[in-house]
């Protein structure tokens, strides 16, 4: 074989091998970068060693299926944190969210569930939404996933055992999205004399969250029809502005009373019924459109710790206890 073609084949065989090894190369470095990825997250997870003895496991009712589950409390709690506030919240709020949600927990439990094999259910309409390891990660961009899975497990393992307490008692923690600026007493909304540790409290910056203000327009006929779910008889004369108007605010600035011509109905029902995000509403008729516009502000019936306001009040510097304090009046944060 001549020099020259030693030399070409010299260079085929280089241009052959080359992209193998660095393929090889960048493909262990890519398992290695995701390996050392996962094994700082899982070093990163703080243990949850609390022994709970008579409530270290419950029954979990899966809504969509029927089914009932036994598993650890603190591992359900993974999965009700997940569902219910999101991930990217600051770690102290979502600290005292899993204190108020294994609080809730615990409550059901001791004061009876509503349902006959299963201590919760996994309807949050009902009891708490709940989601599974796998459907939360699905949902995630795959960069965050691992990052704040771990961020949850945690929030809920360095509270292991606390609950919210009144009396001695575990509390029935209530929570909701976005309170507006105000929360609400259960009185108001469920009717009945409230709890004392369930009081109007004020929260500042809720209105920098997505969740604050919402719209909904109706027509006039389906403003009408609406009603006539409920309220067969109603009849509204929708030229006179005195026909469809507020009658009455309560403590907390929501709707208590409102008038649909011939017919008076509570805040929290006409919510209900037009499918407001919140009882704090106004009305505006618009004549010329044949329309009505509720502008709503904050998201859920506003009874004890707001989602947002924990945020907003972690990014100020509270910690999770103080933030509990801060929603739920005379409590204490004691171990189950």
């Amino acid at each position: 074989m001549s020099k020259i073609g030693i030399y070409l084949f010299l260079i085929i065989l280089c241009c052959f091998f080359i992209p193998i090894v660095f393929t090889n190369t960048i493909k262990h470095g890519l398992v290695n970068e995701m390996n050392n990825i996962a094994n700082i997250t899982q070093e990163n997870i703080i243990s949850n060693t609390y022994d709970y003895k008579k409530y270290g496991t419950i029954k979990l009712l899966h809504a969509d299926t029927g089914k009932v589950e036994e598993l650890p409390i603190d591992e359900y709690l993974y999965g009700v944190v997940a569902a219910e506030m999101p991930a990217t919240f600051e770690v102290e709020a979502l600290k005292a969210q899993a204190v108020v949600a294994r609080t809730y927990t615990i409550y059901k439990i001791t004061t009876g569930s509503k349902h006959e094999n299963a201590d919760v259910c996994t309807d949050p309409n009902c009891c708490q939404a709940w989601i599974s390891k796998e459907d939360r990660l699905a949902k995630w961009p795959a960069k965050d996933r691992e990052a704040d899975w771990a961020k949850i497990v945690n929030a809920v393992n360095s509270t292991a055992g606390q609950i919210i307490t009144y009396d001695g008692k575990p509390i029935d923690a209530f929570f909701h999205a976005n309170s507006g600026g105000k929360t609400e007493i259960p009185a108001n909304v469920w009717g009945g004399t409230g709890y004392p540790y369930l009081q109007v409290v004020e929260t500042a910056g809720e209105d920098a969250y997505s969740q604050y203000a919402s719209t909904v327009k109706l027509s006039y006929d389906d403003v009408l029809k609406k009603l006539k779910t409920k309220y067969p008889k109603v009849k509204i004369d929708f030229t006179k502005d005195d026909d469809i108007k507020i009658i009455e605010y309560d403590d907390s600035g929501r709707v208590k009373t409102v008038k649909f011509g011939n017919i008076q109905i509570a805040g929290v029902e006409a919510r209900t019924i037009f499918g407001l995000k919140s009882a704090n509403f106004t009305m505006v008729k618009n004549a010329k459109e044949k329309q009505i516009t509720f502008d709503v502000v904050g998201y859920g019936h506003g009874v004890g710790m707001s989602q947002t306001g924990a945020d907003t009040l972690a990014k100020e510097g509270e910690k999770y206890d103080e933030i509990i304090k801060h929603f739920y009046i005379g409590v204490e944060i004691d171990n189950v």
